[in-house]
């Protein structure tokens, strides 16, 4: 067995129940391949940094667990056919290691050329 963890970017329009299925049908995966469920954490609606079919926005969850690596192949394989996963990226879990959620940016200051540019030019 390896241990290994999903990061999941779904659909933000995506409703909580349909979030809540793709995460059961994930831990089923894992089950049937007869892997260990660890434990899965929402990290919740976050800013991406482009956007990705049209959308500014992703729901985060983390996914942790240990199986084969058959059974990781499988799942990557469902992950990228299932209708509402914009992204996913499964690694490798160190022992020991504990991956959080980034803390949420606090409001990011005007540019200073935009301040620069406000102001009125008087013309010569």
């Amino acid at each position: 067995m390896v241990s290994y963890e999903i990061l999941l970017m779904l659909d933000p329009e995506l409703a909580e129940e349909r979030q809540e299925e793709i995460v059961a049908r994930t831990r089923d995966l894992v089950q049937r391949g007869e892997g260990t469920w660890v434990r899965h954490d929402t990290w919740g609606r976050r800013r991406l940094a482009y956007e990705i079919n049209h959308k500014g926005e992703g729901i985060y969850h983390l996914l942790q667990f240990d199986a084969e690596p058959a059974t990781l192949d499988e799942l990557s394989r469902i992950l990228r056919i299932t209708d509402g996963v914009m992204r996913h990226l499964a690694t490798r879990r160190l022992e020991g290691s504990q991956t959080s959620a980034p803390p949420e940016p606090e409001s990011v200051p005007a540019p200073a050329y935009a301040e620069a540019n406000t102001g009125s030019q008087e013309e010569e």
